[in-house]
């Protein structure tokens, strides 16, 4: 078989997993839900600043994940805990309306949560590890960059949601989406214990 179709059915195969730990569609409502106070020009930079985070941790962990782990002594198990530990504190304050607490997250909402933990975190990260000693670095991330890409594009139908949704329909799902982030926050910090009570 031609190395092209090779690298094609290599990417295709590492795109899918990725794919399914992204979960795009699933990131939307928490999208919405986050960003639905915002202006349109402040919305595009907080979007842009959540894809390009997610890009550079991913691009970067595929190179340097193993080896900072390892030199951290810090496991997939503890970076999940962390992650989560954060989701569920950024969750609490949207549920209680801190409006002040709220302001200073304004400013890195594409950083924290959206570019991590949500688009690219430890599911996204340790999924990338695997499939780097299946089929390679380079399909890895071009998988990683059309997963991300996919995520830009679903992110900006979300003022199309919201015109429909209308303004009492976005803050119900801001609330439903304040306590999803609460409950995948919960799932991780669940799976990263499960993983360090494991370890010997």
């Amino acid at each position: 078989m031609p190395h092209d179709e090779l690298t094609l059915k290599s990417i295709a195969l590492a795109f899918i997993p990725i794919f399914v730990a992204v979960d795009a569609i699933g990131l939307l409502p928490v999208f919405i839900g986050l960003t639905q106070d915002f202006k349109r020009k402040d919305k595009s930079k907080i979007l842009v600043q959540s894809l390009v985070t997610a890009l550079c941790l991913a691009v970067g962990f595929i190179f340097l994940g193993k080896a900072i782990f390892r030199l951290l002594g810090i496991t997939v198990g503890d970076f999940m805990i962390a992650g989560g530990a954060i989701l569920f504190c950024i969750a609490i304050v949207d549920l209680m309306n801190f409006e002040k607490h709220r302001q200073v997250l304004d400013g890195t909402l594409g950083v924290v949560p959206l570019g991590t933990p949500l688009i690219v975190g430890p599911a996204v990260l340790t999924t990338s590890l695997i499939i780097i000693d299946q089929y390679g670095v380079w399909p890895t991330i071009i998988s990683v960059f059309l997963n991300i890409s996919f995520v830009g594009i679903i992110f900006l139908l979300s003022d199309v949601l919201i015109k429909k949704l209308g303004v009492s329909g976005a803050r119900a799902l801001s609330k439903v989406t304040s306590l999803l982030l609460a409950a995948i926050a919960v799932m991780m910090i669940r799976k990263g214990l499960v993983q360090v009570l494991a370890l010997p």
